[in-house]
């Protein structure tokens, strides 16, 4: 008698890779607030004062988040094989965290946003702090200088966690650095000189987004299994999906809702930010180009021309373009089709959400 193996079974072991994954984010959070609480108490016996940027890192990564960046770390690192009792996994997903919260509070200087995670930015807390108390000097330079600062910490407390990461690793960790840091700067300048390049938008937008978020995490996570072999896969399925994540932020900030996404949203026309979305349009329409050119862009009208030119509706075509080439990455990699489903899965989630 021949008898098949059950459905559920299937069900099950497609839930390993996400349970696997998950375990690995616990202990990533359990990590950062460990390193945290210790370095609150190192600087609070100081004096109270020297653990304010301490705590303004702390508020930022307890505040939430995606944590996308380390999940396809721990991505990475699971399904080319490592050990789910690997500690320095952890290590190397809570310095990503800690990376991302320097990002995020240098960007919003830079950006001058009022909101992060639905709360106020670090350097917004401290300019009303210094107003408040009626301190000396300008409350401006105050804030952000506190907030430069915290961003300082939050990057030398990354650069502890990888000290114990492979060294192939930590080549890793420098380009994922470096990249994430001159896409920034790209990002200034161009929205400084309003240049509607939809090749260097798309550089920008993959060294901002795709390296950073996807592709440099999973070849982290792989690197310290020991495994070089899924690199030109994860490149494919990070590069694609990178962008369309970014596509996807730029439609957020667009047209999103800012309760859902827990900050501003029209902040990139604010800022004259030369996405790849604003840049396809500005070139296809002259409407659009004309918007952007302006002084002041007026972010209503660009929405709405966004949508009247088709370039909205070009962008949602391109990212489902972009998540069939993820997908079809993975059909190259070198790992089981378990983590192929799992990540098949988050390429889904990551370009279709909503904030």
């Amino acid at each position: 008698m021949t008898v098949s193996p059950p459905a559920p079974a299937v069900e099950h072991l497609a839930g390993l890779a996400a349970q696997s994954r998950a375990a690995v984010l616990d202990r990533t959070e359990e990590r950062l607030d460990a390193m945290l609480a210790a370095e609150h108490s190192r600087w609070a016996a100081v004096d109270a004062r020297a653990a304010v940027p301490v705590d303004a890192i702390g508020e930022l990564i307890r505040a939430g988040g995606k944590r996308l960046r380390p999940a396809f770390c721990a991505a990475g690192f699971l399904a080319a094989g490592g050990e789910l009792s690997d500690s320095r996994v952890v290590d190397a997903a809570a310095a990503i965290e800690m990376l991302h919260a320097f990002a995020l509070i240098h960007d919003d200087v830079i950006d001058d946003s009022d909101l992060r995670r639905g709360k106020p930015t670090v350097h917004v807390q401290h300019i009303e702090r210094h107003r408040a108390r009626g301190w000396q000097g300008e409350a401006r330079r105050y804030g952000e200088g506190i907030a430069v600062l915290a961003g300082d910490l939050a990057f030398s407390y990354a650069g502890q966690l990888i000290q114990d990461l492979p060294a192939e690793a930590r080549l890793v960790w420098g380009r994922l650095v470096s990249e994430m840091i001159i896409g920034q700067h790209l990002d200034v300048t161009v929205a400084a000189e309003s240049l509607p390049d939809p090749k260097l938008a798309r550089y920008i937008a993959n060294a901002k987004s795709g390296h950073y978020s996807i592709h440099r995490p999973l070849e982290l996570g792989a690197a310290i299994a020991g495994d070089t072999t899924s690199a030109a896969a994860f490149e494919a399925y990070g590069t694609a999906l990178g962008e369309a994540f970014q596509l996807r932020d730029d439609l957020i900030d667009t047209y999103g809702d800012a309760d859902a996404v827990g900050k501003p949203v029209g902040l990139d026309a604010e800022q004259h930010k030369m996405t790849l979305l604003v840049s396809l349009a500005a070139l296809r329409d002259p409407h659009v180009g004309e918007l952007v050119q302006a002084a002041e862009w007026d972010g209503a009208a660009l929405a709405e021309a966004l949508t009247s030119s088709g370039v909205r509706a070009e962008v949602e075509h391109r990212i489902d373009e972009l998540v069939v080439q993820a997908h079809e990455a993975l059909s190259a990699a070198p790992i089981s089709e378990e983590w192929k489903r799992e990540l098949a899965d988050m390429a889904t989630s990551v370009a279709y959400r909503d904030h």
